[in-house]
């Protein structure tokens, strides 16, 4: 027992290095802004009538030249006034909103949704956000200028918006604890995680890879299955944007419910990454958090000596992720907010172990939705 925890310890400590020395790699492209790229901004939504006026107004108020940009809003058969809003409230030539048949649908909804968007597009460069972000004047500029000759894919930042309330900043510090370890992983020459809220490839690369035709049976992994299929089959360089005009803003959940259906959502794919190595270092992670729990309960009722092991475990892994996630937050979003770091550290571990087994069932709901993995 002893040395399966020093080994899952190790393991863990050695993972989050790689995170480390692979966030301070990340640098601002060398290459001017090139104001020739094309590009189409692809935005599925569903159910989206409180927001969608917002990102409406901060795609419309894009720097970026008209000419060489297009907006394509997809319907994912919204069951409220979202379309009609949107609709009615479009300025810009650039920008048209098309449906999604309903006929199509069975799972990846999303993935439909980014495909027909794909298909309706004649320009180089592929940009996915949500419905439910805003995005800073300057975004696209930016996040554009990162594409070099080989250059296949950028991940862009995202952030939690944050009432000051624990719940949210709570949120804050897990999300872009997400967010930084997908940073360091793209960093290190490891892509393994990134969010679709902020993501930028080029099309021909995505039909290169056969886009989502083998992983359409499973409705999450839009980004990430993506991403690794590039990064594991071709020759293609992958990209995370630190320029911190390029951060998206989302809202983050409104309840306890609502977020372990997205973390269910998101842990749902772990187990179908194509990389046997990659599921086995998630399931020695997984074991690890699995330790303090197990620990905790030996010491309190077998053996003292593994509450020991408990309270030096927690204060290593407490430490060791303050140090990367303070890096982190200093290079991916420009300032350290971390004032309930210690207590999202004693959340994170039942949260964790619990996301992850809620995962492994695959079903769970979105957008007013019962999706099966």
């Amino acid at each position: 027992m002893i040395y399966l925890i020093c080994f899952l310890c190790v393991h863990y400590l050695w993972f989050l290095s790689r995170i480390y020395k692979g966030l301070i790699s990340l640098n601002q492209p060398n290459n001017v802004y090139q104001s020739a790229i094309t590009a189409t901004i692809i935005i599925p939504f569903r159910n989206e009538s409180e927001k969608i006026l917002k990102s409406l107004e901060s795609i419309e108020n894009q720097s970026y030249s008209i000419n060489h940009f297009e907006v394509i809003y997809v319907d994912d058969n919204s069951e409220d006034d979202s379309l009609e809003k949107l609709k009615t409230n479009i300025s810009k030539e650039n920008i048209r909103v098309i449906n999604l048949d309903n006929s199509i649908h069975d799972r990846a909804h999303k993935k439909q949704a980014i495909e027909a968007g794909i298909g309706k597009s004649d320009n180089e460069i592929i940009v996915i956000t949500d419905a439910d972000c805003t995005h800073d004047i300057e975004w696209l500029n930016n996040l554009l200028s990162y594409f070099e000759n080989d250059t296949a894919l950028v991940s862009g930042p995202v952030q939690f918006s944050s009432d000051g309330t624990m719940f949210q900043e709570l949120q804050q510090i897990e999300f872009s604890s997400l967010i930084i370890a997908g940073a360091g992983l793209i960093g290190s020459g490891t892509p393994t995680i990134c969010n679709s809220a902020n993501l930028a490839f080029r099309k021909k690369v995505f039909y290169e890879v056969d886009g989502y035709n083998d992983n359409k049976h499973l409705s999450s992994g839009d980004d990430e299955f993506l991403m690794q299929k590039i990064a594991n089959t071709t020759k293609y360089n992958i990209k995370f944007c630190t320029n911190k005009k390029t951060i998206v803003k989302t809202e983050p959940n409104s309840s306890l419910t609502s977020f372990f259906e997205q973390r269910k959502r998101w842990a749902s794919k772990g187990v179908f990454y194509k990389e046997n190595v990659l599921i086995l270092k998630l399931v020695l992670i997984f074991l690890f958090y699995v330790l303090f729990p197990s620990t905790f309960i030996i010491g309190l009722f077998l053996n003292p000596i593994y509450l020991i092991m408990f309270f030096s475990l927690f204060i290593i892994k407490g430490i060791s992720e303050y140090f990367v996630m303070s890096t982190g937050q200093k290079i991916v979003y420009g300032k350290r907010k971390l004032k309930y770091f210690f207590l999202a550290e004693l959340v994170q571990i039942p949260y964790i172990i619990i996301s992850s087994l809620l995962g492994l069932f695959g079903n769970y709901s979105w957008k007013g939705r019962k999706v099966e993995r």
